[in-house]
């Protein structure tokens, strides 16, 4: 698909590759899926932090939790989808002030929705099939 300049929020700045790329156990997995887990559960930037209480909120360990999406949906919301520890899939809104310097710390989940049963239709499809092999893999966790 090749590179697009996505940001996730002001957090995060710069081009990131939508390209699937082998993790080291060998899974092919989008780079996006990658990078988006990996600040999930290390970031210190207000949208992470705030993602990772609010997922706690809905009974997810964000440090078992993996990012298949989170995309600017407009200008007050970026739009996610994240894979659970038990393999249940979800979509939601993340709305919060994108303007205010720390808005991301009042985000709030909208829309959150169950979509185990109906992802394969979904146009994040691929890359969710790849991040659920990626996340059945035995070295994901490490």
């Amino acid at each position: 698909m090749g590179d697009s300049t996505l940001t996730a929020g002001p957090d995060l700045i710069g081009p990131l590759p939508f390209t699937r790329c082998p993790t080291d156990h060998g899974v092919m997995v989008s780079s996006i899926v990658v990078q988006y887990t990996d600040l999930l559960r290390t970031s210190d930037y207000d949208l992470w932090s705030r993602l990772r209480e609010l997922l706690k909120g809905q009974g997810l360990d964000p440090y078992r939790t993996v990012v298949v999406d989170l995309l600017q949906g407009g200008p007050d919301h970026e739009d996610g989808q994240v894979i659970a520890e038990d393999g249940r899939v979800y979509r939601f809104t993340l709305f919060y002030d994108q303007a205010a310097e720390h808005g991301a710390r009042s985000a709030y989940l909208h829309r959150w929705t169950d979509i185990t049963d109906s992802w394969r239709i979904g146009s994040l499809a691929t890359r969710t099939a790849d991040a659920l092999a990626w996340t059945s893999s035995p070295t994901e966790s490490s």
